[in-house]
């Protein structure tokens, strides 16, 4: 079968498609034959060695695939070859990879390869962070940051199938059009230039009727990092999901006293591990979203299987609209 390895991390262009032994499922592990695999910020940094947490060598991108079970491990009571499945992986970019049976969900039948591909873990982090992290009530005010990507989309849809007034805010028009056809109340820019950002906060003001946000999901944590929790309502939430905006911000902590407001980690891997539980019953309350046609995920720009090395390049520039997928086989699959 083929894969794309790299011996280093130097760079994009030391990844290549290279030929190995299919993968034999063990104990407890499924053998998907994989149709698609989505391609995130993240997955990129990883790939370039960026991320805080280095992969072992050789390193072939991809945590999140879609296809068909080719094969399972003794003890596997709950799949079954020939199902379609999503599932969390390491080295995804490959024609078939292992996975953990209770890493693997069946896909229902409204949904794409494609869609599978990028739910589970933007979508299982937008409903912990917004559920359980923020305790996003319905009426309030959601603030989403780099609204059009991958999680912010997630948070955006979500946030509005749990009744939040959802302010969608990203940098071009198009990725605020993007929100808005799916979910955002109203969009906002993402212009930092400003003097102090008063003009920024402003605006935002408006659109929270006077007020602020209740609850801000935050996966850029960027130059507006500061001005969005200074701009929160009393009680606010500011949830930290990650750092897609460049070099960490600071804040001064005496804000959290003034503001009455919490600066919360979300960390879907913890989540996970620490609470497997919750997060399956998450998933399972995504996948009836999904089944009941209320939640629908947009696929972002697909790739073709050999272009893999442009797919990363098109995931860390952070223009694509959703969560860019790698189609490494036929939907016939």
């Amino acid at each position: 079968m083929r894969l794309v390895e790299a011996s280093n991390l130097d760079g994009i262009d030391s990844y290549r498609l290279v030929e190995r032994a299919v993968p034999t499922p063990g104990p407890g592990e499924i053998l998907v034959r994989v149709v698609t695999c989505s391609v995130g910020y993240v997955d990129a940094l990883v790939a370039l060695g960026r991320y805080q947490v280095k992969p072992p060598l050789p390193h072939t991108p991809g945590a999140e695939v879609a296809g068909v079970i080719a094969a399972v491990g003794e003890g596997v009571t709950s799949l079954r070859p020939g199902q379609r499945v999503m599932a969390q992986v390491r080295g995804g970019f490959a024609e078939q990879v292992v996975a953990p049976e209770a890493a693997a969900t069946p896909i229902p039948d409204l949904m794409s390869f494609e869609q599978a591909a990028v739910l589970r873990i933007n979508y299982l982090t937008a409903l912990h962070g917004l559920a359980d992290r923020g305790r996003l009530a319905p009426g309030e005010r959601l603030l989403v940051m780099g609204a059009a990507g991958g999680v912010g989309m997630a948070a955006v849809q979500i946030g509005a199938l749990m009744g939040a007034k959802v302010i969608a805010c990203a940098s071009t028009a198009a990725k605020r059009d993007f929100a808005v056809l799916h979910g955002a109340s109203v969009a906002l820019d993402a212009d930092s230039t400003e003097v102090g950002h008063r003009a920024w906060r402003d605006r935002l003001k408006t659109l929270c009727d006077g007020g602020g946000p209740d609850v801000v999901f935050d996966p850029v944590c960027g130059p507006l990092f500061e001005a969005a929790f200074r701009s929160a309502a009393w009680n606010g939430r500011h949830l930290v999901v990650g750092f897609v905006g460049g070099p960490i911000p600071a804040l001064p902590v005496n804000l959290t006293l003034m503001k009455g407001a919490g600066l919360i980690g979300v960390d879907v891997r913890q989540f996970q591990l620490f609470e497997p539980a919750q997060a399956s019953a998450h998933v399972g309350t995504l996948l009836e979203w999904v089944a009941e046609g209320r939640l629908t995920p947009p696929v972002g720009r697909a790739f073709a299987f050999e272009d893999h090395r442009a797919a990363l390049e098109f995931a860390m520039e952070g223009r694509g609209l959703g969560k860019t997928v790698l189609n490494v086989a036929s939907q016939e699959c």
